[in-house]
């Protein structure tokens, strides 16, 4: 073997890394086993318990903290840890609306609410749908006429073309995309989740958010999906503030004391009222805030000293959780900092902070034109927010200035090349703004700020340096150019408020992640083990290697997963199980060639050697049509469908790895052990040797088989349909476990039609619980329409004895708008054929004859069609749901990529027979039979193989993948039987004359 020495120091330093990267994992996991130690079964303390140890060493040796630590860890997807999914869709109907100004001219509205209608059944952009409707309407109507606004006239001129409205319209709706995932993305912060994910879907004006871990559905609800408030506030200084902020001090820590001891009130409340009289002002004395920041230091640096930390929280309360801003003067006294910062908190201590601040004794003596609000990120690489003294102005302690006032916000450089936003007001806003920026640049000894405020969060307080008149306005500061970018959409947020709302959500519940993890272990686990049974069975010693560079194999792709930050989800999961069929599948390939070569009399040596170059062809070939497979669903699926396809494709690189070159090396050091390697057992050695069946002559049966079973498939896809998932119908589905196991789905089937509406509802089991799907008020966009249908749900079963539940025995709730149901059920049927051209172009350039390539379309096509046509003819039958969804789709691809694996293993055969015997004595058909006895013993053995991991899947990998399982089960079925009994005869059929 060549390059061993390269092979093995690549195969130690990927262990290292992935041992690395694992360790991550197993770190955290022991961090939280101490905190539930710590906290006894109270969540709470569990939260703070983790919080405390973020910035704390908790990594042997390299002293990572906990924070650094999780956020490496491998994550787990929302079916393994339970959370919530949602899909948020921008309106661009209210966009469009806002950017005419609100225009009443009747055929805009009509159009307007025409595209609305449209883009339920079409894949077509809105935008596009609009114009296309206006013009209908209107043929000779000029959309310039709508558009060209006093807000919109540097963009739109009176006399622009409708293309060029269009094209206008089109740039604003991706710039409030954009901005709503700005927006979104702080939001989603606001959770405190730590592998929480949002990405914008390509192509379409979605946003996809994911919240692993998440238990508060409605809150989550309510908080993405509020209009974003853009405001800017003028500011307090610091100095004006720190007086403040200590007689609050005073004042909580007065109050411990008092609850403590119980004893008469102090007068503490009385000396602060009038103490704070002039707080507002900046007349605080330079000696007495020095004193009393020498005194805040002082304690601080003093808190190991006190007999214990609560001791300096009960005198210091306030001070304990906010440090107050102050620096290091020149003569080496601490100084209270400018600006309007008043101080920095860690994470964990800002609801503590606010609980102090709004309770209700400290609010009296807040002057009411006052409010504190944090800044929306941490200081960088930390988890310390900083807190802003915001001014409120007029009768209605508003801001200085709302963000409707906005024309336009971008990000450009600055003369010194540094990032900045040059942010454009309208009329009215220049007129305000110059005012706003001549009082604050007043006092040139004492520059105010303004502050940017969205949604009660501090994006940027820029200090003003002078009058701004004209309403263009360039801001700077330390920015990045994604922090300049992020700040640019954010003012824009207040001249474009196009709305985000919820069109589809998943809900899992903690219980059933747990169980779905307890599922896949155990069905890895088993599966496992009967890998390592049947290779050792039918291969013997040589088997032992198999098992040994499957195992490998998994470690590194658990590692290389870990190392990409890749999600796990139970399809992911299901793709390890998958991927050790795989494994096998090419150790199969190599150990049949093997013995092909130990049959001709080589040496065991020159055995193994051969072997291993023979197969290559057919593993890499059969490989890399799986891993397009894998490919294709990455780039068109979501979510878990994602996690699946990276767990394929990372699977299969690795299971290249470890069986051309794990197991080569292991093979290598037997041999120089002088090992007696076998690769047979007695009973396995002349298994299918001298098989000979007559499948090119029976071909026709075939084709008559499959064409019965296609053309019922048809006829009942056709009568009554399939059993499709709310995910292509759109609708909301409940997963329902009963405390009372005798619930039949009958029971819940007529109460949901007595209290959801007639037809509008589906009941069926989902293992030992029960599905729900209703369509009942699915077409409603109102923010508690999610809350009014679950609490109908579970008033009308809960009317009934026999039916009672809470909201507690729901452990899973799904959401799916019509317009997300539409576009999954196409963009599916596209995904598919999609496949089915990639993969036959594929064969074509590695076959060199289209008969291959049209052999490898026809048994793909005939495998989607099977599976289909079965889920059609069996979908009320079956004990168990054959729901068509998403899922599904993964299966039906996988089944392709398995399909085309397998055919790929023959048709290399037969190429390879066909270029030894084309002779004009050689008969093609005769040739082409004996190629496919030839590796029929591969075939029926990577099937098997595939086939009892999948069977291990389908028993204990649990309800949420018992129909993917299934259909991967029966697919496979399929495959085996297409790659032998259709894909080859439809090469002899159409290659008559052309294949010597």
């Amino acid at each position: 073997m060549q390059g061993k020495g390269v092979v093995k120091f690549f195969a130690i330093l990927l262990a290292i890394v992935c041992l690395y990267q694992l360790s991550f994992t197993w770190v955290a996991h022991k961090v939280e086993d101490d905190a539930r130690v710590y906290a006894k079964g109270d969540t709470a303390k569990v939260k703070v318990y983790l919080d405390s140890m973020a910035t704390q060493p908790v990594y042997p040796v390299l002293k990572h903290d906990y924070q650094y630590v999780k956020q490496r860890e491998l994550a787990l997807g929302l079916d393994l840890e339970g959370g919530m999914s949602v899909t948020m869709q921008i309106s661009l109907n209210e966009l469009v609306r806002k950017l005419s100004n609100n225009n009443t001219d009747p055929i805009f509205n009509q159009a307007l609410n025409a595209a609305q209608v449209d883009v339920n059944t079409s894949q077509t952009d809105y935008i596009t749908l609009f114009v296309n409707e206006y013009e209908k309407l209107n043929p000779n109507g000029k959309l310039a006429a709508i558009f060209s606004t006093k807000d919109n006239q540097d963009h739109i001129k009176f006399n622009a073309t409708n293309a060029e409205v269009e094209t206008y319209l089109k740039d604003q709706a991706k710039a409030a995309v954009t901005q709503s995932y700005t927006i979104l993305n702080t939001r989603v912060d606001q959770f405190g989740v730590a592998n929480a994910n949002i990405q914008l879907q390509p192509g379409t004006d979605r946003i996809l958010i994911e919240l692993p871990g998440v238990k508060e559905p409605d809150r989550v609800r309510k908080l993405l999906s509020g209009t974003a408030k853009l405001e800017f506030y003028q500011t307090y200084d610091n100095g004006q503030i720190y007086q403040l902020l200590d007689n609050v001090n005073k004042l909580i820590a007065a109050k411990i004391k008092a609850t403590k001891k119980d004893t008469s009130k102090i007068s503490a409340k009385t000396q602060l009222a009038s103490s704070n009289k002039g707080a507002t002002a900046r007349d605080t004395s330079k000696g007495g805030a020095l004193a009393l920041l020498n005194k805040v230091q002082k304690n601080s640096k003093d808190t190991a000293a006190l007999s214990n930390k609560s001791q300096f929280s009960d005198q210091y309360p306030l001070f304990s959780v906010l440090k107050p801003m102050m620096y290091q003067g020149p003569n080496g006294q601490p100084e209270l900092g400018h600006g309007p910062i008043v101080g920095h908190a860690d994470v964990k201590d800002t609801a503590r902070v606010n609980q102090y601040l709004r309770s209700a004794n400290v609010k009296t003596v807040i002057p009411q034109t006052m409010k504190f609000l944090w800044s929306v990120k941490p200081l960088d690489k930390t988890k310390t927010f900083e807190l802003y003294a915001i001014k409120l102005v007029g009768a209605e302690n508003a801001p200085v200035l709302a963000g409707d006032v906005i024309n336009d916000a971008h990000n450009d450089v600055d003369q010194k090349g540094s990032p900045e936003v040059i942010m454009v007001m309208n009329t009215d806003g220049a007129q305000k703004w110059a005012s706003v920026t001549a009082a604050a640049s007043a006092d040139p000894n004492n520059k105010q700020s303004v502050a940017i405020v969205l949604d009660d969060n501090v994006y940027s307080a820029p200090v003003v340096q002078n009058t701004i008149s004209g309403g263009v306005s360039s801001i700077s500061g330390n920015f990045t150019v994604e922090e300049a970018k992020d700040l640019a959409n954010v003012l824009k947020a207040g001249r474009l408020p196009a709305p985000a709302h919820i069109v589809a959500e998943a809900v899992v519940g903690p219980s059933l992640g747990q169980q779905a993890i307890h599922d896949g272990l155990l069905s890895s686990l088993i599966g496992l083990l009967v890998v390592l049974v049947f290779m050792i069975a039918y291969y013997n010693r040589a088997g032992t290697v198999a098992v040994v560079a499957v195992i490998v194999n998994i470690f590194f792709l658990m590692g290389v997963l870990t190392s990409l930050g890749a999600v796990l989800t139970m399809p992911g999961v299901a793709g390890i199980v998958l991927i050790l069929g795989i494994s096998v599948d090419a150790n199969v390939l190599i150990y049949e060639r093997v013995r092909e070569e130990l049959a001709l009399g080589k040496s065991l040596r020159i055995s193994i050697s051969d072997g291993f170059k023979h197969a290559l062809s057919s593993i890499l070939d059969s490989n890399i049509s799986t891993f397009l497979t894998g490919l294709i669903l990455f780039v068109f699926g979501t979510g878990p469908i994602q996690g699946f396809a990276i767990t394929l494709m990372i699977g299969i690189v690795t299971s290249l790895f470890c069986a051309l070159l794990i197991s080569r090396l292991i093979f290598e050091f037997m041999l120089e052990k002088g090992w007696d390697i076998k690769f047979s057992n007695p009973w396995s050695s002349h298994t299918f040797k001298n098989a000979n069946y007559a499948f090119v002559k029976n071909r026709f049966k075939f084709y008559i088989f499959s064409g019965i079973f296609i053309l019922a498939g048809i006829i009942s896809m056709a009568t009554q349909g399939f059993n499709y998932g709310v995910d292509f119908v759109g609708g909301r589905t409940y997963v329902i476990r009963f405390d009372n196991k005798n619930v039949s789905t009958e029971d819940v089937r007529k109460i949901a039609e007595r209290n959801l509406g007639q037809g509008n509802n589906e009941v069926k089991t989902f293992g030992n619980d029960i599905s729900v799907t209703t369509k009942y008020l699915i077409d409603d966009t109102a923010r508690n329409a999610d809350a009014k249908v679950q609490g109908a749900l579970i008033k009308a079963l809960d009317g009934n004895p026999q039916t009672h539940i809470t909201a507690k025995n729901i452990v899973i709730s799904q959401k799916v708008a019509p317009t997300i149901a539409y576009g999954l059920k196409k963009s599916a049927a596209l995904t598919v054929i999609f496949a089915i051209f990639i993969i036959s172009a594929y064969i074509l350039i590695r076959f060199r004859k289209w008969q291959f390539s049209l052999g490898a379309m026809v048994a793909t096509a005939h495998d989607a069609l099977m599976v289909l046509a079965f889920f059609s003819l069996f979908k009320d039958v079956l004990p168990f749901s054959l729901d068509i969804d998403q899922s599904f789709i993964a299966a039906i691809l996988t089944v392709i990529g398995y399909s085309i694996n397998d055919t790929v293993v023959v048709f290399d055969r037969i190429r390879e027979f066909l270029s030894l015997h084309h002779a004009k004595t050689d008969d093609p058909k005769e040739v082409i039979n004996n190629a496919i006895n030839n590796t029929l013993s591969r075939t029926i053995i990577t099937a098997l193989t595939v086939l009892l991991i999948l069977l291990v899947l389908f028993i204990f990998g649990g309800d949420v993948i018992r129909g993917f399982s299934f259909a991967l089960l029966i697919g496979v079925c399929f495959g085996t039987y297409s790659s032998i009994c259709v894909a080859t005869p439809v090469i002899i059929d159409f290659g008559k004359k052309d294949l010597r």
